[in-house]
């Protein structure tokens, strides 16, 4: 399919009949990318918009010349031109030439991507050296001069940090300066916001623009993300299953979409000036251009009257951290908080990282020891249990962690880590009517049969969330904590795991902490919600109240920095 949207603009790049496959074994191989054509015009940004598995950073991938020679195929008759030369049938030494000089990589997760015992200096004077031929001295002067121009404060110290010494957002900029460092023509940037907090990701969105304004060059931004693509992209190209589906300019796309994978992608991801009965998801869109899930809902809140399952009182969490060569100092991560939890309701919890909401839900399950504080369940202060005591609860509460790669075990396949809580719970009288439960909850997350058979690392990270979040489930308990529980799901996924989480909730009364720096998300599931910063909260109201009628600044400037979609871009 060839995808020219932009005919007058001058072409810095051409994508023609683009078709990758990857070896799976001897005998079989996978059909990533089915012979897709597009073009990237010249001082312009073009999104990449699909879910996971869609092709897109494989795409990428074959672009900047980094698809693993080991197990990829890529056709004969496929093509990439920059430049007057076939960059699919470049010799190393001119792709790397190319690569880092002419077209260069933001990637996901900074910390995968930068050297961890090299100080962010020498790995941003490293590219200046090899490709502009600098002395150290002058690539290290240029690298202070691209860590101001990225908005990293007190680049004479931050030169000298190591990667781990910097928060998400000053890694994320310190590899955009990387990339940038060369005054590249075209800059990939893979995900480059979708692990940080709204107001880093609004300062990320802000700099690629800005840069691609200044440096008049062409940005190729890869998200899942629609609300994103509508404020920075000038194209649009909707991929799924390796093939383009839709593809214009960014207006034509969310004012006028064609394809019913597009409608359903802008039709699934929660709003903040809305809120839909349900969420609607991409099979909803398949024989139905209105799906009956987009009527509105009644409004959520709390009632006086509703009984408490859970109540914080002054829930505060000290660590000790190093002050100096030998002492040691405690600090205050969650401060006095104080809330209660309505049966059968949501309370949300938002905040930036750091702003002490994880800690929390740690604290409420007791896997971290609270510096002071009750937490009344049942008519039992948890904190004050001994662990004995206290392990009759733990069915009763679950938590989903933000990290399944971390809370999986990988020895243990599907089918087992489904099914062992059962067993040591009491739930199902024998093991035909635990895996019988197990595979009625592998349809419910969106997961196949088969899955049960297969072991974590076989699983992409959104599926892995989804197994983690059917194994709380198989618990059924009385209060769920929710951490960062859908961040990493694509927005048809995160549509049917917060559709599943509300009907579990009207079905069987379950009540949800749920944490998230996720506005939209946040505003969508909760009836209660609770602004923390600095380990305190800030404010509380509900829902609806919080975001038309915010009070504190520190809610408004989340608000403010949250994407808006092509809405923003057009007022």
């Amino acid at each position: 399919m060839t995808v020219s949207p932009h005919a007058k603009q001058e072409t810095l790049i051409k994508v023609d009949n683009l078709q990758v496959s990857f070896r799976l074994d001897r005998d079989h191989v996978f059909d990533a990318v089915k012979g897709i054509s597009f073009d990237i015009p010249a001082n312009s940004t073009v999104a990449l918009v699909g879910e996971s598995g869609s092709g897109k950073t494989v795409s990428a991938m074959a672009i900047i010349g980094l698809l693993p020679k080991e197990s990829s195929i890529v056709s004969r008759h496929s093509a990439i031109i920059y430049d007057q030369k076939n960059l699919l049938a470049c010799d190393a030494a001119l792709l790397r030439e190319i690569r880092g000089k002419a077209i260069s990589m933001i990637f996901q997760e900074p910390m995968s991507s930068l050297n961890p015992v090299i100080c962010v200096g020498d790995q941003i004077a490293e590219s200046l050296i090899v490709h502009l031929r600098l002395s150290r001295k002058q690539a290290w002067a240029r690298a202070r001069e691209l860590l101001h121009e990225v908005g990293i404060t007190e680049p004479e110290r931050r030169i000298k940090s190591y990667p781990h010494e910097l928060s998400g957002g000053q890694q994320q900029r310190v590899m955009i300066a990387m990339a940038i460092a060369c005054e590249p023509k075209l800059l990939i940037a893979d995900e480059p916001t979708t692990a940080l907090d709204v107001t880093i990701q609004r300062q990320i969105l802000d700099l690629i623009a800005k840069l691609q304004q200044r440096r008049r060059m062409s940005v190729l931004f890869i998200t899942h993300d629609l609300d994103v693509v509508g404020e920075i992209a000038d194209h649009v190209i909707v991929m799924r299953e390796g093939e383009i589906k839709e593809a214009g300019s960014a207006e034509s796309i969310f004012t006028s979409p064609q394809h019913a994978y597009t409608k359903a992608l802008l039709a699934c991801r929660p709003r903040v000036d809305s809120r839909p009965h349900r969420l609607a998801v991409i099979e909803d869109f398949a024989n139905s251009e209105s799906p009956a899930v987009l009527r509105s809902a009644p409004r959520r809140g709390a009632n006086d009257g509703d009984p408490i399952i859970l109540e914080a009182k002054g829930v505060s969490k000290d660590f000790m951290v190093r002050d100096g060569l030998f002492s040691r100092k405690p600090f205050r991560a969650v401060n006095d908080v104080s809330f209660r939890l309505p049966k059968g309701r949501t309370v949300g919890l938002v905040g930036e990282s750091g702003s002490g909401k994880s800690t929390l839900g740690l604290t409420l399950m007791r896997l971290h020891a609270a510096t002071a504080g009750e937490v009344w369940f049942d008519g039992k202060n948890l904190l004050a249990l001994s662990g004995d005591e206290f392990q009759s609860y733990r069915r009763r509460i679950q938590i989903i962690f933000q990290n399944p790669y971390a809370s999986l075990n990988p020895r243990f396949s599907v089918g087992n880590i489904l099914i062992e809580p059962m067993q040591i719970h009491g739930i199902g009288a024998n093991e035909e009517e635990r895996t019988g439960l197990a595979v009625e909850l592998m349809k419910k997350v969106g997961l196949p049969l088969a899955s049960l058979r297969k072991y974590p690392h076989e699983f992409s990270g959104g599926q892995r969330q989804r197994i983690a979040i059917a194994r709380c489930l198989t618990m059924k308990p009385d209060v769920l904590i929710c951490d960062e529980s859908v961040s990493a799901l694509d927005v048809s996924i995160q549509a049917q795991v917060l559709n599943l989480l509300q009907d579990l909730q009207d079905e069987f009364g379950m009540s949800y902490l749920f944490i998230s720096h996720d506005l939209a998300v946040v505003k969508y599931i909760s009836d209660t919600i609770l602004v923390m910063q600095n380990g305190e909260v800030v404010e509380r109201a509900a829902a609806d109240e919080i975001y038309h009628r915010p009070q504190h600044p520190y809610t408004k400037q989340l608000l403010a920095a949250a994407p808006a979609g092509w809405h923003s871009k057009t007022h």
